[in-house]
């Protein structure tokens, strides 16, 4: 249940609504926009007088919410959410470039990656430590030393971090990462998400391979119920039926999101394809359908690579690509 609050009213007039609600054993996540205040009720809302609540002197309207999630809903948080990262921003307004390898290999790659990619403009640094792989006999990823590596190349170029958490035993690690990533076979590992949201990280949250877009809202809503709000959702492709890509883009699901959710959207052209030459047309897609920013594998020799070299694209032409992309940006009124 929301309850709008009319313009102009008193701070104090709010809190005591607000306590009067909570006295009904219900809690409150609170939203103030450009012209109102909006109280979104999170409990069970069927204990209370929705006619005495609309009588009230200080409520507009009340609306009741069907969806089970409240905190991710935009009925409850109508303006868009903005993720400040370093003085980096991810949502409206701005198209945000994460780019870099799928996994950190040596000091050597991920810092000449590091130093191409910022300077095509990418605003944060991709690389793998940890890597959840199919088979067990594939690269798993350096570990902890590729973690070293990844705040290397931090140092040096300024980018902030963005790499995948496998395991809640691996946290203590993760100080210093800036956001941390959730891939698709965690999206529902619901102790995860509930120990994420104790604490204050950006949570980016990839999509399960056959996640509904409800389901993908409850993980995020896991996030948001333990405090931390600051969830960026990022649809990375699906699995269908068709075999000729990797997995399926659902670009469907941009505007989608932003109609149900307030949160930041981004997409991952490169492993929802599994192929480099697609990345630049996914990429420029997903700007046109309102995507807040897209994820992008750049390694320096995608030949050699120990992980998904196939859908790596060079520094050079991921070059190419921030040139395209900063025009579609502009003409979205953004700013990549």
């Amino acid at each position: 249940m929301i309850v709008v609050v009319k313009p102009g009213t008193p701070e104090e007039e709010v809190q005591k609504l607000a306590a009067a609600i909570e006295n009904q054993g219900l809690k409150i996540h609170y939203s103030q926009g450009v012209d109102h205040t909006i109280l979104g009720l999170i409990g069970e809302t069927q204990t209370i007088d929705v006619h005495k609540l609309r009588s009230n002197h200080i409520v507009e309207k009340v609306m009741r919410v069907q969806e089970p999630y409240k905190k991710a809903n935009r009925a409850f948080h109508p303006d868009d959410s903005i993720i400040d990262v370093q003085g980096n921003l991810i949502g409206e307004g701005h198209v945000s470039v994460i780019a870099g390898p799928c996994s950190v290999e040596s000091e050597e790659q991920i810092i000449e990656i590091a130093r191409a990619v910022k300077a095509s403009g990418a605003k944060f640094l991709r690389g793998g430590a940890f890597k959840p792989r199919t088979s067990p006999y594939s690269f798993q990823g350096m570990g902890a030393d590729g973690l070293e590596l990844l705040l290397l190349a931090k140092k040096e170029t300024g980018l902030p971090i963005v790499t995948e958490l496998m395991d809640m035993s691996q946290l203590p690690l993760f100080d210093e990462v800036d956001v941390i990533q959730v891939g698709a076979r965690n999206m529902q590992n619901f102790t995860m998400l509930k120990e994420l949201g104790k604490i204050d990280k950006p949570i980016l949250l990839k999509r399960g391979l056959s996640a509904t877009m409800r389901e993908f809202l409850m993980s995020a809503e896991y996030i948001m119920a333990g405090g931390n709000e600051q969830v960026i959702l990022c649809e990375r492709g699906i699995r269908t039926f068709e075999n000729a890509t990797r997995n399926t883009l659902d670009l469907s699901c941009i505007p989608l999101l932003k109609k149900k959710s307030h949160l930041p959207v981004i997409i991952d052209p490169s492993h929802a394809t599994g192929i480099n030459w697609m990345v630049e047309s996914m990429s420029k897609a997903a700007i046109a359908a309102g995507a807040d920013g897209v994820m992008i594998e750049v390694h320096n020799k995608p030949e050699e690579a120990l992980c998904d070299g196939d859908q790596a694209i060079t520094p050079d032409e991921f070059n190419k690509i921030m040139t395209t992309l900063k025009k579609y940006a502009e003409f979205e009124g953004k700013v990549l």
